[in-house]
């Protein structure tokens, strides 16, 4: 469960390391976002010579949570920490790479890139 004010994790080597999340765009009633959502964050940890700056605003696809996502067929996943993959406008990851696992939920949601870069999806 990703809501406002929640620190992420940035699992790719787009130059953030850590942002805070400002808003979850999807339906407004529910209020919360899940693996495969998209999320609109400001940047608060980044490496030195990276593009990103301090205090841009970016977007991201939420691919770890460390609450359980229950799936269709009762089982559930988790994941130790909170992350995203920084995405362009065009919904393609800004990074070369993935780092760590992301769930299978991202196939649903046709975030086929991702999960080609990524080591393993769960």
């Amino acid at each position: 469960m990703i809501q406002m004010q929640t620190m992420l994790k940035v699992a790719d080597n787009s130059g953030a390391k850590l942002v805070r999340c400002i808003n979850v765009l999807g339906p407004s009633n529910r209020g919360e976002g899940v693996i495969g959502d998209i999320v609109v964050a400001s940047v608060r940890k980044r490496l030195p010579n990276s593009d990103i700056e301090k205090g841009e605003l970016v977007r991201g696809v939420i691919v770890r949570t460390r609450r359980p996502y229950r799936r269709k067929d009762g089982t559930s996943v988790r994941f130790d920490d909170n992350a995203i993959v920084l995405i362009n406008p065009a919904g393609e990851p800004i990074g070369t790479r993935v780092f760590g696992p992301v769930a299978r939920e991202l196939r649903d949601k046709k975030m086929m890139r991702i999960i080609s870069l990524a080591p393993e999806v769960l």
